[in-house]
């Protein structure tokens, strides 16, 4: 039987709206079962809180279970990985942090692509790092430190908590950007770290603002200023390194990916609740007493963020040298 041409028209075009009709009523359904978020890190660390912040949250919010799956190990990679090769169906997610960007370069052969196989979603928030030293150190301010780090170059030693760590890029940022010459010694982590700090056995470290604000406020360490573009609501007086290095900023941050051809649907849906989330002020006080801040954006505009990340810790990496263990 010969269909008329306008009949036959109209059923094409039918037919191909089918696909689109059944991906929009897929995400409408989305998630109809629980959901992993896989985190690198183990519990209880700041990138374990975020995620269990954000996890409870959607599970409040869509009617399923967002589980959180820690996966430490080979500096997140593994839980990369691990989402890497997940179905793209929403189902497995993982917490973006800062780590992957720097991870680009950090490791000279991965089996996957970052910016390639995962794709953003959403980003939830930024973190600051804080220059911090031993209250013997001479220096009170940032332009005091470079001061007596260039009339004693070579003798003052920064702590670091692994090569590639959050807490060695920023030192290598701001050496590079200063000209100070500080001699790096690498800790497993920044705990470990500590102890020769408070004993003065190292005398700088640019640390996780979480993790060393406690110290600071027992008077074991002085901080010098946040590592951050603006100034911390934790410690609102403390100014930032920028404001004497002009162009400096570090800052942690952390996000939500999924696996490569993940439906848009879903992630825009996604994108919508986490947006929603961060701007309940319980979430956003709760990200405070982190010592982060609110970091909404689009998956586009997230994506432009990694990217400028990761070409940003591309070019200190390189230009020191650092080598991942």
């Amino acid at each position: 039987m010969k269909l008329p041409r306008r009949n036959f028209l109209h059923l094409a075009a039918g037919t191909a709206a089918l696909p689109a009709v059944a991906r929009i009523a897929w995400a409408q359904a989305y998630p109809s079962r629980l959901v992993r978020i896989i985190v690198g890190f183990a519990p209880g660390g700041p990138a374990d809180l975020i995620a269990r912040l954000i996890g409870q949250s959607l599970s409040e919010r869509l009617g399923q279970q967002f589980i959180i799956e820690n996966r430490p190990g080979a500096g997140s990679n593994i839980a990369t990985e691990a989402v890497v090769r997940a179905p793209p169906d929403g189902y497995t997610l993982l917490l973006v942090t800062a780590t992957n960007a720097i991870n680009t370069t950090l490791y000279e052969k991965l089996n996957f692509d970052f910016v390639r196989d995962i794709v953003p979603v959403a980003s939830v928030n930024r973190s600051s790092g804080v220059m911090e030293v031993n209250p013997l150190v001479p220096a009170k301010s940032v332009p005091e430190f470079i001061a007596y780090a260039k009339a004693n170059p070579g003798k003052i030693s920064m702590a670091s908590a692994g090569p590639g760590s959050a807490p060695h890029v920023y030192g290598e940022l701001f050496k590079a950007m200063t000209g100070a010459d500080l001699v790096t010694v690498h800790y497993r982590g920044s705990g470990p770290a500590f102890p020769d700090l408070f004993s003065g056995q190292v005398q700088v470290m640019f640390d996780v603002l979480y993790s060393s604000i406690g110290h600071i406020r027992a008077g074991k360490l002085r901080a010098l200023a946040v590592t951050t573009a603006a100034r911390s609501t934790v410690l609102p007086d403390l100014p930032t390194v920028g404001e004497f290095v002009p162009g400096y900023e570090a800052s942690g941050w952390a996000g939500i990916g999924a696996p490569k051809n993940t439906p848009s649907e879903i992630i825009d849906r996604l994108n919508k609740e986490v947006s929603a989330i961060l701007a309940d002020p319980k979430a956003t006080a709760r990200l405070t007493d982190l010592g982060a801040i609110v970091f909404a954006n689009t998956p586009t505009g997230f994506g432009k963020h990694i990217a400028a990340e990761t070409e940003k810790w591309a070019k200190v990496i390189r230009a020191a040298n650092i080598k991942a263990e």
